[in-house]
């Protein structure tokens, strides 16, 4: 326990290193009478220029990292294993994240913990943390208000360590998803006054450019393209064929396509038959469900944002909205979907009840399943001919 106090200690002390202030320092700069007050990266791009910036960004995200990183190996070394390995972890980064709030050589006057806090989730959730981090760039393009981004992207790690954890709050992940969740409510509570500036419409914005404009115009139309393109081919193209040719599968069996073995019991009934196909067919287009829901998850996110970067006026604000209500149908249809798959499971149960309950379930709810589906590729496709009319420039500088 000692050990694991004195690793856990050495984490805030990492933490606590004001790279900014020093960085400042050296080129004559005292940054907390400069620009916003603040120590962290922002400001001192703010002031320092962004190249150095970068550098404290950097540097402030691998004092986050490497603690989180290390302090299981080190515990190990030191004969701490009796203590679980995630409660190292996630007591590593909670004190090199407060050691970046409060640290200790500046009379525990500190950054607002986004970089630190971003490192360490980078090793404690790296599928999260890298959804948090695409949600800043995208509204940092949108909006260019570096404190709207950083808020978003905390929102948006609470929500992906609670939506892909099998069960966030068991045993093993609750130290972490509580450390997100804490996390997420300091960098809100230590942007409050940007919060107030960002209502009242008066917080710093980074300068525009051609550059950002361009890159914004990219990915909507990548984002585009590829939701309208996988749901059309998906929902029209490709599932009736995987169903009709599971069908002539079972029908024509033993053949090539399945290895020339008989796969149906001799005198096995058309409605037996009619059930093997479905559930067959129906294992192979659940296996693509997760992939096609969670690429169309991120298409919808992306378009939603750029889109968000328009919306002000005309055309753009029916560009945001179609993209708004499409976005809502995905993520009403995933779960929809994976609830329509365990049903199509059930119809076969053991239990008759069970099975005939499922069965009379199954068709409404598969109906409705399909048809939001369509939908959605109907709201794709007004969104793609929408692309056609990108913005003006003085739209996006509005």
């Amino acid at each position: 326990m000692i050990h694991a106090v004195a690793l856990i200690l050495l984490a805030y002390l990492i933490g606590a290193i004001p790279f900014g202030y020093l960085i400042g320092r050296a080129r004559g700069v005292n940054l907390f009478r400069e620009g916003s007050g603040n120590v962290g990266a922002t400001n001192a791009a703010r002031i320092l220029g962004r190249p150095l910036g970068a550098v404290v960004f950097a540097l402030d995200f691998l004092k986050g990292a490497l603690p989180v990183a290390l302090i299981a190996p080190l515990a190990e070394a030191w004969v701490a294993e009796a203590i679980p390995r995630e409660i190292l972890r996630v007591g590593a980064a909670a004190a090199a994240f407060l050691g970046h709030l409060f640290p200790v050589y500046l009379g525990f006057r500190g950054g607002k913990g986004v970089a630190t806090g971003a490192g360490a989730v980078a090793v404690l959730v790296p599928v999260a943390a890298a959804i948090a981090f695409g949600t800043w760039l995208l509204a940092l393009l949108a909006t260019r208000i570096v404190s709207l981004a950083s808020l978003a992207a905390a929102l948006v790690l609470v929500a992906a360590q609670l939506a892909f954890r099998p069960d966030p709050f068991s045993d093993e992940d609750w130290p972490i998803t509580a450390f997100c969740i804490v996390g997420a409510l300091v960098v809100i509570a230590k942007h409050r006054t940007n919060i107030a500036r960002i209502w009242n419409g008066i917080e710093n914005r980074i300068a525009d450019g051609a550059g950002r404009r361009l890159l914004l115009r990219m990915l909507h139309l990548v984002a585009v393209g590829f939701w309208f393109g996988s749901g059309t081919f998906f929902v029209f193209v490709a599932t009736v064929p995987i169903f009709d040719s599971f069908a002539d599968v079972v029908k024509t069996q033993p053949n090539s396509r399945t290895a020339n073995l008989r796969i149906v019991p001799d005198g096995a009934s058309a409605a037996d038959r009619d059930k093997l196909a479905s559930g067959l067919a129906g294992a192979a287009v659940g296996s693509i469900f997760p992939r096609f829901f969670a690429l169309s998850a991120a298409c919808a996110w992306v378009a939603l944002w750029t889109s968000f970067a328009w919306a002000g006026r005309g055309i753009h604000r029916w560009r945001f909205s179609l993209c708004a209500i499409a976005a809502i149908g995905v993520a009403v249809g995933w779960p929809l979907a994976i609830f329509v798959s365990d049903l199509r499971e059930l119809r076969v149960s053991a239990d008759p009840a069970i099975a005939a309950r499922a069965t009379a379930a199954f068709g409404p709810w598969h109906a409705a399943s399909l048809l939001l589906s369509m939908a959605v590729c109907v709201l794709t496709f007004a969104i793609q001919l929408l692309a056609a009319k990108m913005p003006a420039e003085e739209v996006e500088r509005a």
